[in-house]
């Protein structure tokens, strides 16, 4: 007897799994559906054993009484059904969590639609005279805009939205007068550049645990502030750079976040030909400055001491045509260095001061920004700090 598949499985289908359900309607039997497609039939079967899987996670599975689905960006977490006496399906709870998965999905596809209607930085001038040989990367991470701290809860400093943005900017600013004329510029935010995510209805909490944060305003209002700094750096950075790097890394905080921003901005400098965006979905990213390999990532995912393998093992090519090796995280704001075998890995603090689960956690760390020269052929050969100190209002 050939398989029968559900019709309502399209509605959770996309178009290759579609054409093969038409197919079997067609010619009765998936093995004859197959062949009609030029395809074995274990392609198929399969294709659609997956959709009845994905169906079943939305809470359609009618041979198990689940017909009760939940919205696209959401799974089944678990269902419990009450039979009668004659085994007939009296009541059923159906409790759902997000699918971060198809979530990121989602997110992708509305940045992306979002940037179309962008209005995009027409370019600017060149600046005079740079050194081909240097690239300046100016590391902020861990910035946590919309952050709010009080110094009398944590005996640090306070932390709102305005000082974010003074705090930010002035650091930026100072770190690139500061620095050499290096033709190239990379303005490295390694995540957690928003305190919160903006998941779990706009509620200020964690993406992945639910931790309630400590947050200064709407989330709309915080995004607004975000974009600004961003835009004020990168603008401020093409006039002292032949080229931009940006890197808009994601973080444990802001995982959804740091898809529309890398969305947002590669659009908004889409004209600009001196700007480049680093686009990538994988949380590892790579730059490479001639014999230079600068590598990034916010530490969320891997301790320090794999990185230098796997960056290896991820980027063979950029390993291979380099000798002069560094990766840049953050994450546990705090400092260290230390060279491992063919990479030199680098944690670096943050500005943003201490919230009030960090201060009742007993976690202390000196607040601070640096700005890191590289050579094209001989890695590292200067840098220049900043503390949030000398930007505090008179």
């Amino acid at each position: 007897m050939a398989r029968q598949y559900d019709p309502r499985l399209r509605e959770f289908a996309d178009a290759r799994e579609i054409s093969f359900l038409e197919a079997i309607e067609k010619h009765g039997k998936p093995t004859h559906a197959a062949k009609a497609l030029g395809l074995h039939h274990s392609v198929v079967i399969r294709a659609l054993d997956n959709l009845e899987r994905r169906a079943a996670k939305m809470g359609y599975s009618p041979a198990h009484d689940m017909t009760h689905t939940v919205p696209d960006g959401f799974r089944v977490k678990g269902t419990s059904t009450l039979y009668d006496e004659d085994g007939k399906p009296r009541m059923q709870w159906v409790k759902s969590t997000v699918d971060h998965d198809r979530m990121e999905v989602i997110m992708r596809e509305a940045a992306a639609a979002m940037a179309e209607s962008l209005p995009r930085v027409r370019p600017v001038a060149v600046p005079a005279k740079t050194d081909a040989a240097l690239c300046n990367v100016y590391t902020l991470t861990d910035s946590h805009v919309g952050m709010l701290a009080s110094a009398k809860e944590t005996l640090d400093a306070d932390w709102d939205l305005k000082i974010a943005e003074r705090t930010l900017t002035a650091a930026f600013c100072h770190m690139v007068n500061a620095a050499p004329k290096a033709s190239v510029g990379m303005v490295a935010q390694l995540g957690d550049w928003l305190h919160s995510d903006g998941s779990g209805g706009l509620l200020p909490i964690t993406p992945q645990h639910g931790h309630v944060l400590d947050q200064d305003g709407r989330f709309s209002k915080i995004v607004s502030t975000s974009i600004r700094i961003l835009r004020r750096i990168v603008d401020f950075a093409l006039e002292r750079h032949d080229k931009v790097v940006v890197l808009l890394a994601e973080g444990n905080h802001d995982m959804a976040s740091s898809i529309w921003l890398r969305a947002m901005f590669a659009a908004l400098y889409e004209n600009e030909p001196r700007v480049q965006v680093i686009d990538s979905a994988l949380p590892y990213y790579v730059y490479q400055h001639g014999k230079t390999m600068l590598a990034f990532h916010h530490g969320h995912m891997k301790k320090n001491s794999d990185l230098p393998l796997l960056f290896a093992s991820q980027f063979p090519k950029v390993w291979g045509d380099t000798t002069k090796r560094y990766c840049s995280t953050g994450h546990r704001h705090h400092v260290e260095e230390k060279e491992h075998s063919g990479m030199t890995v680098i944690q670096h603090p943050t500005l943003a001061a201490r919230d009030a689960y960090a201060a009742r956690g007993g976690w202390l760390s000196e607040r601070s920004a640096t700005a890191i020269t590289y050579h094209s052929q001989y890695g590292q050969v200067a840098r220049n700090t900043v503390v949030p100190e000398m930007f505090e209002a008179a």
